[in-house]
Order: structure tokens, then C-alpha cells, then sequence
């Protein structure tokens, strides 16, 4: 119950190393990550199910031993905080050298691997 965990929001559509490496910021100060997996249909944009996209990442991170929790939650609108809630809002910029990978780029390479 002492652990304050770091929140991460999103489809991960496909996780890759730019998720990672975001991840890794916190989980490097000794913070715990709570990856918040959206639940949204598969679609063009989505190939991959909210199941597949949360063993994907617990694969991962499990691998590495990180300490990391994976949910899923319902789509979300927007994210919203009052003031004085107790916890920083923080925007987290991705290293130069991967700050350009795009997850429509990827999924875009593996639709070409598989043709």
C-alpha cells in the first residue's frame, strides 16, 4: 500500500521501444509503473486486441523483471485532475534517437513483412 505507482495511459498499438523507453524513466528513479492499457476494438489503426496488447507488454517487462503492473481500463474521453489531488502531471520526451518511431510506421513495415 506505501507504493505510489507512475501512471501510463494508452492503446499501444503495437508496444514498442518509444513506450519503453518512457517507461524506463520512472522505473530507473525506482518508481513503479501502472500501465493503463485502453480497451478499444481492433480496427486499422488498432490490429491488435486489448488482450494480445496486455501480453505483449507484461511479456516484456516481465522479462526484464521491471516492476510493473499492466490493466486494462474502458476507452477513456479525456484525462482530468482537480487541484491539490496529491500527484504531479508530467510530460515525459522520448531520447532524440527515438523520438521520431511511430507506431503507424510500424504497423505499416509488418503488413508489408507479411504480404
Amino acid at each position: 500500500k506505501d507504493k505510489k505507482y507512475a501512471i501510463f495511459v494508452g492503446r499501444y498499438q503495437p508496444y514498442h521501444y518509444g513506450h519503453i523507453e518512457l517507461i524506463k524513466q520512472k522505473l530507473a528513479l525506482g518508481i513503479p509503473a501502472l500501465i493503463m492499457v485502453r480497451d478499444i476494438e481492433p480496427d486499422e489503426r488498432n490490429p491488435f486486441t486489448t488482450e494480445e496488447t496486455v501480453k505483449m507488454i507484461r511479456k516484456y517487462h516481465e522479462s526484464k523483471g521491471d516492476d510493473v503492473k499492466v490493466i486494462i481500463i474502458p476507452d477513456i474521453e479525456s484525462v482530468n485532475y482537480g487541484r491539490g489531488v496529491g500527484y504531479n502531471i508530467i510530460e515525459h520526451i522520448p531520447p532524440n534517437e527515438i523520438g521520431e518511431i511511430s507506431a503507424t510506421k510500424i504497423r505499416e513495415a509488418n503488413k508489408q513483412a507479411i504480404k
